[in-house]
């Protein structure tokens, strides 16, 4: 069975940084970060695969850097230059399965932690 969970997140003014991670045990072929905002439907942040293909939403490329340690077993969101449209709820999630794993940015992921907060204020 494998366990997700996030650690991280906050309240910053809009520009600043925050950094996410998450700590995920057993195998998986795939980890990525997810968001919800109130009113909003759950979208891809970014996500990483063990082939070390990235994929990132288009609303946070060149701010946002996801990353992993070798292990594989903590995954990392970078938050950089933080706009108030980033606030929301954040979740990290990881697959076993290419299916569902290529289904990024897609919720389709099977493992997820409890998710973590981010305010951005203007």
């Amino acid at each position: 069975q494998v366990q997700v969970v996030e650690s991280g997140g906050g309240s910053v003014q809009a520009g600043g940084s925050l950094r996410l991670s998450c700590k995920v045990s057993g195998y998986t072929l795939c980890m990525g970060w997810f968001r919800q905002a109130p009113g909003k439907e759950r979208e891809g942040v970014a996500s990483i695969d063990n082939y070390g293909t990235l994929n990132y939403a288009s609303s946070v490329k060149g701010r946002f850097t996801i990353s992993r340690d070798s292990a594989k077993t903590t995954l990392l969101l970078q938050m950089n230059s933080l706009e108030p449209e980033d606030t929301a709820m954040y979740s990290c999630a990881a697959d076993q399965s290419g299916t569902r794993c290529r289904a990024f940015p897609r919720a389709q992921y099977t493992y997820w932690g409890q998710g973590t907060q981010v305010t951005v204020s203007s």
